[in-house]
């Protein structure tokens, strides 16, 4: 790995990346020691597409998230990356159990504990901003997918090392996941596959996903409709309106009411959801034809909305506001999922680890496992505020920071 950034000591260039030290994140040694001890200046980029997922070495997480970033893999186009971490974990984690559904790797610890902890990440990106190269600059890997989620899945590769290395530590039974489509429709999503072939492989008394929440532990999830409003016209020539009805028109009492609609925000054991609601698509007229009355119109909006209330609830509160629409769909539903900070692996991961709490502010598969009655929570390295930005980040201190939390719940201290 002769390409590998380091520095001596912990350090983080200005870049706008989370440091992922929260305000009780665990105290960490230096870092910076790599395996070929190469020492670069801080301001200089280094391309790291020649160092692959199978020789990059854990130890250096910063290194092994960048081979994954070197490794394209939009959403549906995830088999290649798929197949080099089912091959290195064959390689540097024998004693797992592994499991390959479609584009999705499971590896499953067998070790007779009492409760078992899942931790999963996403293997698909969003599609590439100029930004498919991964470069290290100092302690920051700058690339696609480097917060959302690579420099997670960097972090369940050195784990599954030391499950394999250390079984007599863990604490708990640990299934890995790294699964497909989680940036695109459910209907492709790898976990709803996984679930609806092979359901116990995801068994667990908890789930942990790797989102970047910047080591925050972002507790439950909102949920979420996408509803298309229509409204109907009569077809007229524009040199005639009166003989029709403007169906663009008729639509922009209720887009006015939307604009100017406050959201609530929503306290749920203790933390406040603040919901939202946005027209996001209007379509009307017809294509090319500037001297036709427009005789239909319709209106995408998307709702996010606290974890206490059902897709049915959030549906209704919807419908108020959309009083003059002709008709409503409701096109795509997902029940959002409850913090849960009372369930005792909750808890313990919670208050054991001293980790600040926040909402979700989205919807991530956690609502999955909810639904599956697995308490769940997002907790990872890196900003979410960056993520599917061109200039998305993450960095050393905050991949060894999630490093470490996960390592003390397991049991490695």
């Amino acid at each position: 790995m002769g390409l590998t950034a380091t520095a001596s000591g912990v350090h983080v260039v200005g870049s706008g990346c989370g440091s992922g030290l929260g305000r009780h994140a665990p105290t960490l040694p230096e870092s910076g020691t790599g395996p070929a001890g190469t020492v670069r200046d801080s301001t200089t980029p280094v391309d790291l597409r020649v160092v692959t997922v199978l020789d990059a070495d854990a130890a250096d997480l910063l290194g092994l998230a960048a081979a994954l970033v070197g490794v394209a893999s939009e959403s549906h186009h995830e088999a290649e990356l798929a197949t080099l971490v089912e091959r290195r974990l064959e390689a540097r984690a024998p004693s797992l159990v592994i499991d390959r559904v479609g584009a999705n790797v499971i590896a499953r610890t067998q070790l007779g504990r009492d409760r078992r902890v899942l931790l999963g990440g996403h293997l698909d990106t969003v599609p590439a901003n100029g930004n498919a190269i991964p470069v290290i600059d100092g302690d920051v890997l700058h690339g696609l997918g480097s917060a959302d989620m690579k420099g997670g899945l960097a972090v369940l590769l050195g784990l599954a090392e030391r499950l394999d290395a250390r079984p007599a530590d863990v604490l708990h039974d640990v299934t890995l996941v790294f699964y497909e489509c989680e940036e695109v429709a459910d209907e492709f999503n790898g976990l709803r596959h996984v679930t609806a072939e092979q359901p116990t492989l995801l068994d667990a008394d908890l789930a942990v996903l790797l989102e970047p929440t910047d080591c925050w532990v972002e507790a439950g999830c909102q949920g979420f409709l996408i509803v298309e409003a229509t409204f109907e016209g009569v077809r007229a020539h524009t040199a005639r309106p009166w003989m029709g009805a403007n169906a663009i028109h008729a639509a922009a009492p209720v887009l006015a009411r939307i604009a100017a609609h406050e959201s609530a925000t929503v306290e749920v054991d203790g933390l406040a959801y603040r919901e939202s609601l946005q027209a996001v698509q209007v379509d009307g007229g017809w294509p090319g034809k500037r001297n036709v009355v427009p005789d239909q119109c319709t209106i995408v909006l998307n709702r996010r909305f606290a974890p206490c209330w059902s897709a049915a609830e959030a549906e209704a509160q919807v419908v108020e506001l959309l009083a003059g629409a002709d008709a409503m769909r409701v096109t795509q539903a997902q029940p959002g999922a409850l913090p849960n900070l009372n369930d005792p692996m909750v808890a313990g991961f919670v208050q054991g680890l001293e980790l600040p709490v926040r909402p979700k502010l989205g919807w991530t598969d956690v609502a999955r496992f909810a639904a599956r009655g697995i308490p769940a929570l997002n907790f990872g390295p890196g900003d979410p505020a960056i993520a599917h930005n061109a200039d998305e980040c993450v960095t050393r201190q905050s991949l060894e920071a999630a490093d470490a939390v996960l390592s003390r719940f397991l049991g490695f201290g």
